[in-house]
């Protein structure tokens, strides 16, 4: 395989990208071994350290196995991997070779809100709870600014995720909101009949406020499986 010399600066980085993409790819299969150093250094033209340090940050995504005095050996992403691999690509523009991978995200988004909705009504922060309320009965003055919207829903989640008291549920919501759904832009406008669901928005805020769990689901449900339409305004960089 050819691989492409890189720039002097911050050439581990341009090392670990073209193999991490090279790997997800599936240019290097699964138990394949990767070419020893000496020789990723001389194909890229760079030093042996340069290298050393990309093989570490890939063993960190778990797309290789490094061993002591023996050959890098590929893994199978789709075992080893977790969302930083997702959020390692969205950084760079890149997306998993995953043709369903927005339908996926959005679900997995789903699922850690409507059950952050039904633990922070059940677990009621006062402190949040009272935050939520007063950002759900604001939110409405947004309309129909979908980009102000945007933002704002995402501090009402945030705020929703923070009250259920699960930081595995923050983490991932941290690395979603970080990775933009690791696939890239899904714009505002896509998700307009979630966004303008000003009522469905106050009635999750005041189902959370009377610690009613199960309407809290019900209520976040609606919103976050509402219907992702086709974007009318076209994303910076991307195809349609």
């Amino acid at each position: 395989m050819t691989f492409a010399p890189v720039p002097r600066v911050s050439v581990s980085d341009h090392v670990f990208g073209q193999l991490r993409d090279a790997i997800v790819s599936g240019r290097y299969r699964p138990e394949e071994t990767l070419p020893g150093e000496r020789e990723l250094a001389a194909a890229f033209a760079v030093n042996r350290h340069a290298v050393r340090e990309a093989l570490r940050r890939l063993q960190q995504l778990g797309l290789v196995r490094v061993s002591q005095g023996d050959a890098t050996r590929v893994l199978d992403w789709r075992v080893h991997a977790g969302l930083d691999l997702a959020l390692s690509l969205a950084r760079s523009a890149d997306v998993l070779p995953v043709e369903t991978l927005v339908r996926d995200m959005l679900e997995m988004r789903a699922c850690v809100g409507i059950d952050a909705a039904r633990l922070c009504a059940e677990r009621g922060d006062p402190a949040v709870t009272a935050a939520l309320v007063r950002a759900a009965d604001e939110y409405g003055s947004l309309a129909p600014d979908l980009p102000r919207m945007d933002e704002a829903n995402i501090a009402i989640w945030r705020l929703i995720v923070r009250g259920s008291g699960n930081t595995a549920y923050l983490l991932a919501f941290n690395s979603l909101l970080a990775g933009t759904f690791a696939i890239g832009d899904v714009p505002p406008d896509a998700r307009a009949a979630e966004l303008l669901d000003v009522a469905g928005h106050r009635r999750l805020a005041a189902a959370i406020e009377a610690g009613q769990g199960a309407a809290a689901v019900r209520h976040a449900r609606a919103l976050l499986t509402a219907p992702v339409t086709a974007p009318t305004t076209p994303v910076p960089g991307r195809d349609a």
